[in-house]
């Protein structure tokens, strides 16, 4: 069965797609117009009761949240090439990064750019120069967060990475416009980028 994507070109099933270009398996893309609150209403909400996107549907399979997804589909359609085995040492380093994405670096910026107060010890992301040391230790003198093997874990912490350099949501050091361009000439990554590219202009999205 094909795999579906609930999809808007403004949300992070942006970078859902990018997994799905690297995966290789046959997809279709389902449009939600999340500028009219689509994504509260049905389908979306009854397969995701927090009424938000990216939402994939392979078969009688329906996984939530980005970092989750492309787990998931590394680990079913790509396992021992894009994803570690479960048997693999790497399989540690794996997680620990694709996670990092979304339980750290995502709340951490959000923080310090809303300015938060709150003790680093009682919030799971720490501070933020903490924050950013782990980053570019994830990164330092290898050209993958696994060596020289890229995985989806680069798609998932990468993808963060080069989302927020894209948007000055992160200072451009050395390592990290370096890493975010070796991710942004790979085939699959272009792919998605035109894609994302195409449906904001088809629906005639603002950028």
């Amino acid at each position: 069965m094909t795999i579906t994507l609930y999809h808007h070109p403004f949300s992070r099933a942006a970078a859902t797609l990018w997994t799905l270009e690297e995966i290789g398996q046959p997809y279709e893309l389902e449009f939600v117009d999340i500028m009219k609150g689509a994504q509260k209403q049905p389908p979306v909400v009854d397969l995701n009761p927090m009424g938000k996107i990216p939402v994939l549907v392979d078969g009688d399979v329906v996984v939530t949240e980005n970092a989750a997804i492309a787990l998931y589909l590394a680990d079913r359609y790509s396992s021992g090439t894009l994803a570690p085995r479960l048997d693999d040492p790497r399989r540690g380093t794996y997680l620990r990064w694709s996670l990092f994405a979304p339980s750290v670096i995502e709340p951490g910026s959000m923080a310090k750019n809303s300015g938060w107060e709150f003790k680093p010890g009682a919030a799971g992301w720490g501070d933020y120069p903490a924050m950013i040391k782990a980053m570019e230790h994830a990164i330092a003198g290898r050209d993958y967060v696994l060596g020289d093997a890229f995985s989806i874990a680069d798609v998932v912490f990468g993808g963060t990475i080069r989302f927020m350099l894209q948007f000055g949501m992160l200072e451009a050091s050395p390592a990290f416009s370096a890493y975010a361009a070796r991710l942004g000439a790979r085939p699959a990554c272009q792919r998605a980028d035109a894609r994302n590219a195409a449906i904001t202009k088809e629906h005639g999205l603002a950028t």
